[in-house]
C-alpha cells in the first residue's frame, strides 16, 4: 500500500495517522504540487493529494473516501459501536476536515487583522468540540477513534504554532487542551509525518511572509491599533 503525498498536507496526515493507529504497513511517495508528474494526474482525477494505492493497485482519491475504506477494510478502531454513533463520529470528523484549510489560511495570515478574522472562523469549530468533550481521554472513549484521528491534524499543527510563535489557537479551552495533550502523547502525530515535517511546516507557515513568522504582536491592543490605522488610510 502506498500514499502519494505532499509533505505538509493536512488531508494526507489524516490518512497516515489512521494507518499508524491501525498499525498498517505503507509506503509514502512525495510529489511537488507545483510540478505534478503525469502518472499522478493519470490516477488523481482532482489532481490533489492524498492518493492511496491499494495492494491490488487500485488508486483511491479524496481523504474522506480513503479513511472510510481503511476503516472498513481493516479492523475498526472502535468495534461494536452503534450505527448512530458511527454517523455521529463521521459528522464530527467531517467538521474537523472542513477546517483544515481554514487553519492553513489562519497560519498564513499576513497581518494581525487577517489573523484575528481567520482565527475567529476556526474558533467556532474549536468552541463546538470543547462543548462536546467529556471526561474520557479521547473524544468519546478510552480508546482512540476516527474522530480523534481527524482532529489530531488540527491539534498537531496548533501545537507547532504555539511552540514556535507563542500564538495559541486553543486558548481558553481546557478540555481541548487536555485532548490535544493526550493525542500528542500517543506519538501517532509524530509517526504520521516525515522526519523533517516540522521544519518544512514552519518554513511555509512561519516564514517572513506571515504575521506569526515575523513575530507579530497578537495582543488585543495591537489589533485595535491596526484597525484604527487601517480606518485612517
Amino acid at each position: 500500500m502506498k500514499i502519494v503525498s505532499f509533505k505538509i498536507c493536512p488531508f494526507v496526515q489524516r490518512v497516515t495517522a489512521l494507518l499508524e493507529a491501525k498499525d498498517i504497513d505503507y509506503e509514502v511517495e512525495f510529489i511537488s504540487l507545483s510540478d505534478k508528474p503525469q502518472w499522478f494526474l493519470d490516477i488523481s482525477p482532482n489532481g490533489q493529494v492524498p492518493v492511496l494505492i491499494t495492494d491490488d493497485g487500485t488508486a483511491l482519491f479524496e481523504s474522506d473516501a480513503i479513511v472510510e475504506y481503511l476503516e472498513e477494510a481493516f479492523p475498526p478502531l472502535q468495534p461494536g459501536i452503534s450505527l448512530e454513533q458511527k454517523a455521529t463520529n463521521r459528522a464530527w470528523s467531517t467538521l474537523a476536515s472542513k477546517n483544515y484549510l481554514v487553519q492553513c489560511g489562519a497560519q498564513r495570515s499576513p497581518d494581525a487583522i487577517v489573523l484575528e478574522e481567520r482565527s475567529d472562523k476556526l474558533a467556532k469549530a474549536f468552541d463546538a468540540v470543547e462543548m462536546q468533550l467529556g471526561d474520557s481521554p479521547y473524544f468519546n472513549s478510552d480508546d482512540i477513534g476516527m474522530v480523534d484521528i481527524a482532529w489530531l491534524v488540527l491539534l498537531h499543527r496548533a501545537d507547532i504554532i504555539e511552540r514556535r510563535s507563542g500564538y495559541d489557537f486553543l486558548g481558553g479551552r481546557p478540555k481541548l487542551k487536555a485532548w490535544q495533550k493526550q493525542l500528542l502523547q500517543s506519538d501517532i502525530a509524530k509517526r504520521s509525518v516525515a522526519s523533517d515535517f516540522e521544519d518544512a511546516f514552519a518554513a511555509f507557515y512561519l516564514s517572513d511572509a506571515t504575521f506569526l513568522g515575523r513575530g507579530g504582536d497578537v495582543s488585543e491592543k495591537h489589533v485595535r491599533d491596526e484597525r484604527k490605522a487601517g480606518a485612517c488610510c
